[in-house]
């Protein structure tokens, strides 16, 4: 459940993040290609990331979006605000579906073992 509920914050934030760009790129007056390699780099970031959670360190770079994120705050202000928003959204996505996880393991033994008793 941890990596459904990961994957599919990044893929949002991929969303907003590709709509950010041309934000990036008007309004913080950011020279064109730097705003679409920052924009869309961490846009391509996200996606390529979601696919990736099958691995223990592609949370890592997860959490490293997140900080990206919020750091593009420095040029557009209403990006601290979504990033602050993702990182709360990334946080409970990860927490909460590892303990999604673990209990749901949890009970999938004890039905194994209810089941090897034969009752």
């Amino acid at each position: 459940m941890k990596r459904r509920l990961c994957a599919a914050i990044l893929v949002l934030e991929a969303v907003a993040l590709g709509l950010a760009t041309p934000v990036l790129i008007t309004v913080a007056d950011v020279p064109r290609a730097t705003g679409l390699w920052i924009g869309l780099g961490l846009c391509v970031a996200c996606l390529v990331l979601s696919g990736l959670l099958r691995f223990g360190w592609a949370y890592v770079l997860g959490w490293a979006v997140q900080v990206a994120a919020i750091a593009l705050g420095v040029e557009t202000g209403a990006m601290i605000v979504l990033g602050v928003i993702f990182l709360a959204l990334w946080a409970t996505a990860y927490f909460l579906g590892r303990k999604i996880d673990t209990e749901k393991a949890a009970a999938w033994a004890a039905y194994e073992a209810e089941q090897a008793r034969g009752t």
